[in-house]
């Protein structure tokens, strides 16, 4: 399993001389033309209708800026190709595009259609199913540090199917949740379990202790977007490590089918997920 925490670390480095001086350098960055963003996640949670559901569009912004630029007056629509119903979201002029009559039916393939300033963006995905939670537990025996509590969810994988699986822990103190994927290649038909534990030794963190609060989930993905998360995980794991591979740029399933060669980032997921929140005992 892979597992992910972007946490914002600060490097102080100092020097002492008897005379000193500083030179600034300015470096100029090949930014590149702005490309679309494309924010498709269709997550239906277990038991609920699923009718909800957004889509976000951005432009891409350079290196050192933090802010996006929204996409008001495209065109998107979804389309059941089993059914050939078609959902048409509306533009919130925010960059977010809404529907309130979704229908999501597991193992249905949906194709994206996004027309924007003259051209078609399209990605296609088969919506996945997830099993329940059979239990969650606490304890201080499965975690890498016997002294630290961790907490431990566990499921059922369905037989003679591959599965492949999405999961994210965030506590109350975590900015961002951990993420990790994995599949059922060598655990077919068998219990799989997942468990989060602080990681005390080298960071701020502190161990959980009774009271702290968990917010688990576990998505059902497809193999394709198994393998995208896969390559985005490694990459935001092996940051500062020298013997890493160098960094690429990660494409996902959307395209420009308009003009090929015009870049376009984001996925188009569909997911079933259940959600849980532990309490520590």
């Amino acid at each position: 399993m892979r597992f992910i925490k972007i946490q914002i670390i600060a490097i102080i480095c100092f020097g002492i001389s008897f005379q000193s001086c500083t030179d600034v350098i300015d470096v100029d960055l090949n930014d590149g033309s702005p490309s679309l963003v494309i924010e498709a996640s269709i997550d239906w949670k277990k038991g609920t209708q699923g009718n909800q559901q957004t889509i976000k569009l951005s432009m891409s912004s350079p290196y050192f800026d933090t802010n996006t630029t929204p996409v008001t007056g495209a065109t998107v629509r979804v389309t059941n190709t089993h059914t050939k119903e078609v959902f048409n979201f509306t533009d919130q002029e925010n960059g977010q595009y809404t529907v309130s009559d979704f229908l999501p039916i597991i193992d249905h393939t949906y194709v994206l259609n996004v027309q924007v300033n003259g051209e078609m963006y399209t990605a296609t995905e088969t919506f996945m199913p997830v099993p329940e939670f059979s239990r969650i537990e606490q304890s201080l025996e499965g975690g890498f540090d016997d002294e630290a509590l961790e907490v431990t969810f566990y499921f059922n994988d369905p037989e003679g199917i591959s599965n492949y699986y999405l999961s994210s822990f965030q506590a109350e103190s975590d900015l961002f949740p951990l993420f990790s994927d994995f599949s059922d290649e060598f655990t077919d038909g068998n219990e799989i379990f997942n468990f989060y534990e602080k990681e005390t030794g080298d960071s701020d963190d502190e161990a959980f202790v009774s009271g702290d609060k968990v917010r688990i989930n576990l998505y059902g993905i497809s193999e394709q977007y198994y393998n995208y998360m896969q390559l985005l995980l490694e990459q935001y794991n092996s940051d500062g490590d020298p013997f890493s591979a160098i960094p690429a740029k990660l494409k996902g399933n959307c395209i420009n089918s308009t003009n090929p060669s015009v870049a376009v980032f984001g996925y188009f997921r569909l997911t079933e997920f259940v959600e849980d929140t532990y309490v520590f005992e």
